[in-house]
This record gives C-alpha cells, sequence and structure tokens, in this order.
C-alpha cells in the first residue's frame, strides 16, 4: 500500500509537488502520467526515499518514508529511469549482493534469481562484466535485481526505456502477475500505452498537481471523451491549463473585511 498525504516538495520558487494526496491499496497496478516537468519523477524519488518533502508524507505498507526508513525501504523496490550499477560486478555478484542487501539466505537469493533470470533471458551475461554489457542489457539486471526480494511494493520509473518490445513484454506480464498476487504497483511514465493497457487506475499530473485520479472509464467520464486513453490524457491536461489561465486573468477581489 502507498499513501501520499499532502505531500509538497518545492525547489525555491517553483513548486514541483503541490499538496498531493493519493492512496493506492495493496495489489493495485497504479500508473502515473503527466507531460515533461509534471512532478512525476520527484514524485517518485521522494516515494524511494531519496528526496525529502518539503511538506506532507508518504508512506509504504503503513511505514513513513522519512521517519521510518528502514521499515519502509524493507518493502519497497525501486527501479530509476537511468540505473546505477557497479560496473566492475558481473550481473550475477550484483544480484547476489542486492540479496544480500535484503538479508536473503543464499539458496533463496538463488532460486528467487532462477526465474527472472531465466524470463529475462539474462543467462548468457551472467558472468560478463556489466560495464561490457548494453543499456537494455542492463535494465533487465536492475529489475531483476529490484524484484528479488519480493517487495510489497515496486516503484518504477519510465521502466519500458531501453528495453526491446519482447523483454518490455515479459516486464509486463511480470509485474501484472506480481500485483495479482498482492504486490502493489506504481509505475510513472509518459507511454500512455502501458497505462492503457495494465493499470488498474490511473493519475495525471500537470504542473505538480494530480488533477485526476480513476480507471480509465471514470477519466473517460471526467475528462467527457469517449475514445482512447491519449483523447482524455489531452482533454484533462488541457482543461487544467485553460483553469489556470482563467485563474490567473480573474482580477482579485479584495475581502470585505480587509484593512
Amino acid at each position: 500500500m502507498i499513501e501520499l498525504i499532502r505531500l509538497v516538495k518545492q525547489f525555491g520558487d517553483l513548486i514541483a509537488v503541490n499538496a498531493v494526496d493519493l492512496v493506492v491499496p495493496r495489489g493495485q497496478f497504479f500508473a502515473l502520467l503527466g507531460p515533461n516537468a509534471a512532478g512525476k519523477t520527484t514524485t517518485v524519488k521522494i516515494l524511494a526515499g531519496l528526496m525529502k518533502p518539503t511538506s506532507g508524507a508518504a508512506r509504504i505498507a503503513g511505514y513513513d518514508v522519512q521517519e521510518q526508513p528502514l521499515e519502509a525501504r524493507r518493502r519497497i523496490a525501486y527501479v530509476p529511469d537511468f540505473p546505477f550499477l557497479y560496473d566492475k560486478l558481473t550481473p550475477w555478484e550484483f544480484i547476489r549482493f542486492t540479496g544480500q542487501l535484503f538479508q536473503m539466505p543464499e539458496e533463496r537469493i538463488a532460486s528467487g534469481a532462477r526465474e527472472l533470470v531465466a524470463r529475462f533471458n539474462l543467462e548468457p551475461y551472467l558472468a560478463k562484466p556489466i560495464e561490457a554489457l548494453s543499456h537494455g542489457t542492463r535494465q533487465r539486471i536492475v529489475i531483476v535485481s529490484a524484484l528479488l526480494h519480493a517487495p510489497d511494493v515496486v516503484v518504477l520509473d519510465e521502466p519500458m526505456v531501453g528495453l526491446d518490445p519482447h523483454h518490455a513484454r515479459v516486464l509486463k506480464d511480470i509485474l501484472k502477475e506480481r500485483s495479482l498476487a498482492g504486490m502493489t504497483v506504481f509505475v510513472s511514465t509518459h507511454q500512455l500505452s502501458v497505462a492503457e493497457e495494465m493499470a488498474d487506475r490511473i493519475g495525471i499530473m500537470h504542473e505538480g498537481r494530480l488533477i485526476a485520479v480513476g480507471t480509465r472509464d471514470e477519466l473517460r467520464r471526467q475528462s467527457g471523451t469517449a475514445g482512447a486513453l491519449e483523447q482524455t490524457f489531452l482533454s484533462l491536461t488541457r482543461q487544467e491549463a485553460n483553469l489556470r489561465e482563467e485563474r490567473a486573468k480573474s482580477p482579485v477581489t479584495p475581502s470585505p473585511h480587509g484593512a
């Protein structure tokens, strides 16, 4: 379960995340959409414990990410858009190292990795140095390492970037299987097709605000559209932009109780 409570992140005068409230229940596949600079990656980094909010709170499985970081991190896996790996290690050494960080017994590391390694076709690369591998292969290694300890929550930022169509399909299948088994999946993406195909619920961010949350049908009704998610997304973000423009043009009415 994920909870965001009046979450705010401000950089100087820029409010990157503006009073976001959200609950993603256990076992739900949630997709966060938004144009560039909408606040998606900032939200994800706060969830992952990599960035401190200006105010508000983020909770993973009931644990506050800032106040109870160890408990929260035991229950979450995070896949960034540009993953960091130790280039001098082999993929197997990195996977094993990740399992040890979560205090997994060696036999559980081996058994947990076996299926994931096979599904992502990583066997030919396990003994090669990571620095010699392609971006797509490195992305697969990070995904395997993230899912190894069977987290309660997995948070992914643009996870399909760098994956070929076959391995993108493998990742989609695994995430859906895990969510059906009770894992909460939170994906931040600009790929509307991923959200339309996979998500139980979708959130749309625009200029730091979460402007809409719901199923595909609920978002269509809210936007007044009947077609693909792209039409819904464009309609809702356009409505929000128009509303902000109108507010900016409206004169400020003095309070009748003013000084």
